[in-house]
């Protein structure tokens, strides 16, 4: 009896897969009731590259949760657009986020718990969804695009008079890392090409207890300012936001805000300038790990 008691994962991990499809199922029944809601409706819609979107753009936008062939994990699809919604809709669409936040939520729970259980639930839940035959017959493998599914559709909390759309091409995350984190992570390399000798040895040249970053550059992405009619409560009277999916404004008698019309593609160069106080090095220290020296 006690090594029955000893070892409770496997039934905590079941019903945890459990629950999550069940919160995957929920996800894709408030999405069907929010893109139903939208073909019903039809509100005032821009779309980015889009003259005159069609009825079921919104649905396509909702439900697409898939990898692409040849599509890096780390990157999403974007669906930039401008949606006047009623009070209905905008509850719909709140009813979708609060979904993908339990959603996301609990996945983070399995994968810090079970990580184990993680790849059974990835298998499992692409067959729940309603366009996996679809989906099957293109792509040949169903394999389902975790962050796709639980980001966010941004809602205006007020009434917005304009917003205004530039692409951000400057974007890097920067993680500092010490002089033993950067030699361990070499040594995962290849030790016998030339180039990451070449880097161990420099790295021993330089003090034990040096901080490092490590760099990395982010895709272009569209970002969006909100313009609100009134200043907020608290003062403000705009709100800037990553503009990867649909913004849902409050209507105004069926009428989009003002929206300028940003470029088709990204710039190909930096579009904000160097900081005069930039305080990395010019020059990357190890290429290999793309970790730059501090001024």
């Amino acid at each position: 009896m006690a090594e029955t008691n000893a070892n409770p994962s496997p039934p905590s991990a079941y019903h945890l897969l459990l629950q999550l499809e069940q919160q995957f199922d929920q996800l894709l029944e408030t999405i069907e009731v929010a893109a139903s809601l939208y073909e019903q409706q039809l509100p005032a819609t821009w779309v980015f590259h889009q003259t005159t979107p069609s009825p079921d753009w919104l649905r396509k936008a909702l439900f697409d949760m898939w990898h692409e062939q040849d599509q890096d994990g780390r990157e999403t699809r974007n669906y930039i657009a401008v949606v006047a919604a009623n009070d209905e809709l905008l509850m719909a669409i709140g009813a979708v986020n609060q979904a993908k936040a339990n959603f996301s939520n609990l996945l983070q729970h399995i994968k810090q718990a079970f990580p184990q259980a993680l790849s059974d639930a990835k298998s499992r839940l692409p067959k729940r969804h309603p366009h996996v035959d679809e989906v099957l017959r293109r792509n040949g493998l169903a394999r389902l695009h975790l962050k796709q599914s639980w980001r966010q559709l941004p809602i205006a909390q007020a009434p917005v008079s304009r917003v205004r759309f530039a692409w951000y091409s400057s974007g890097r995350s920067i993680k500092r890392l010490s002089v033993q984190e950067a030699e361990h992570k070499l040594l995962q390399l290849d030790t016998d090409a030339p180039h990451i000798r070449i880097q161990l040895r420099k790295l021993a040249g330089i003090p034990s207890g040096e901080v490092l970053a490590q760099v990395q550059t982010q895709a272009p992405l569209m970002r969006a300012n909100l313009f609100f009619t009134d200043p907020l409560d608290d003062g403000h009277t705009r709100r800037a936001l990553n503009a990867a999916m649909p913004i849902f404004v409050p209507d105004n008698n069926q009428r989009l805000p003002h929206i300028n019309l940003p470029t088709p593609q990204p710039p190909t160069t930096r579009t904000r300038a160097r900081r005069r106080d930039e305080k990395l090095e010019q020059e990357v220290f190890l290429p290999s790990l793309r970790v730059y020296r501090y001024r």
